[in-house]
């Protein structure tokens, strides 16, 4: 009996070892607390992007990862490259913007 209950705590320690090393974040993974914010963001600066007449959206995609926001895509001009990182930028919680946006040439 003593042996059956020594293996259920052993068990039971693995299990919950593994279940908080499985929530945790990695230099790779984002928790998911991380990952909601990461959201959050991004659906912050598609509709700060969304809301300025000057520039398509359709044409950006934006992404985050652990509040640095990535732009990519296609802008017309050198202006609305600039203007779009800017509106990033300033949305709330972003700590960096890499901005890849290709000024599409006609």
């Amino acid at each position: 009996m003593k042996k059956l209950h020594r293996i259920m705590k052993v068990l039971v320690c693995f299990a919950l070892i593994t279940a908080f090393t499985g929530c945790a974040a990695t230099q790779k993974h984002e928790s998911t607390g991380q990952y909601v914010d990461d959201t959050v963001i991004t659906t912050r600066v598609k509709a700060a992007i969304f809301n300025e007449a000057t520039l398509k959206t359709l044409q950006i995609n934006v992404k985050t990862n652990k509040g640095v926001v990535r732009l990519s895509g296609f802008a017309d001009s050198a202006k609305s490259v600039k203007r779009a990182g800017y509106i990033a930028q300033h949305v709330e919680n972003v700590a960096l913007v890499e901005n890849a946006l290709v000024v599409k040439k006609d």
